[in-house]
């Protein structure tokens, strides 16, 4: 069975062609422009086209067609066939505006031409919120599920594997680690709390996380509204206190005597695990395991400083992300049958 998964992100369109889950090649297609989603639609998937054609891949043997999913309604987590309406939500930033929007109505349109599935999984819109976890503090502001749902539910499902229990019958504290970082309290088989990638938290390589809240309308009065939501989301964070958001150079400054480099290193992990520690909470102390996954999950140093921190809640778990496979993986699901997707409206 022959899948096909695209993954459209700011800078870039992943693609790979999955045999079963026995990947053939996996290939980044850069992306330079800036324009809004709609204008960015043709050029994207031209390129998905190229490498298609480069590579010789008869598209006439795709048996399914995966995409990450976009900003859309908030739904439960899980599979989702892909519809015009899905399609219309993601481009007409109804929901919020991300590039991940894009794979959703390209995937489709390769799809109808085929007369095949075109699916997304585990959006990162889905939302499992219990409603204890959508009070803020003032009405006007609901909390939000916001965070890396497919990353999240992929590296959960393969640390339950590990510890030999199904994923739906545990509980446990998921920490995707990358430029953006999201905690999430799973229980059950549901994300039931979890802070927002873009506003919550804590500081990432690019993101300011959570911040005092008065202290900010003040910085509110001496920034316009488009500079100060840069700052927060895009230049916060390790680049705001170290000007880099590559965490290997922070790295090797610290090795090589940076003190402020180790301090504010050392608070993105204090952080991280203060979040954790919150997740805890909510699943009432009873932790099967800390999952910890994301491309800053391969820094011994960071988490090495969030074990120290946390180990005593739960046994903690480090799980390699791959996007690419947790996508072919659903759709694999849906090909031999044991998932139908659900309808989105």
């Amino acid at each position: 069975m022959n899948i096909l998964v695209i993954n459209v992100g700011s800078t870039s369109t992943r693609l790979a062609l999955f045999k079963n889950l026995d990947c053939s090649f996996e290939e980044n297609v850069p992306y330079q422009g800036s324009e809004p989603l709609v204008q960015q639609l043709q050029n994207r998937k031209e390129g998905v086209t190229e490498v298609l054609n480069r590579r010789n891949v008869n598209i006439q043997e795709l048996n399914i067609i995966v995409s990450r999913g976009g900003l859309m309604k908030p739904l439960p987590a899980g599979i989702y066939e892909i519809n015009e309406k899905m399609c219309e939500d993601v481009l007409s930033g109804r929901y919020g505006v991300h590039p991940s929007g894009l794979g959703p109505p390209i995937a489709l349109e390769f799809a109808k031409t085929l007369g095949i599935k075109a699916i997304t999984v585990d959006p990162p819109s889905s939302d499992e919120f219990q409603e204890l976890a959508r009070i803020s503090g003032i009405p006007e502001i609901e909390r939000r599920s916001a965070l890396h749902m497919l990353s999240q539910k992929a590296a959960v499902r393969l640390a339950a594997e590990k510890i030999g229990i199904r994923y739906e019958d545990g509980d446990f504290i998921v920490a995707h680690l990358g430029g953006g970082i999201t905690i999430g309290a799973h229980l059950g088989g549901k994300v039931v709390d979890g802070t927002d990638g873009l506003s919550e938290g804590a500081l990432t390589p690019e993101r300011a996380g959570a911040l005092p809240t008065l202290d900010l309308v003040d910085l509110c009065h001496k920034m316009d509204a488009e500079k100060l939501r840069k700052r927060l989301v895009g230049a916060g964070g390790l680049c705001a206190y170290l000007g880099v958001k590559d965490a290997k150079e922070v790295e090797s400054r610290i090795i090589n005597g940076d003190r402020k480099a180790k301090l504010v290193y050392e608070a993105m992990a204090y952080q991280i695990s203060k979040e954790v520690g919150s997740m805890a909470t909510v699943l009432g102390g009873k932790v099967n395991a800390i999952v910890l996954t994301g491309a800053l999950s391969n820094s011994k140093m960071l988490v090495e400083w969030i074990k120290e921190r946390v180990k005593f809640i739960a046994p903690v778990l480090i799980v390699p992300e791959n996007e690419m496979l947790a996508l072919a993986q659903g759709a694999f699901r849906v090909l031999r049958g044991e998932v139908v997707p659900k309808k989105y409206e």
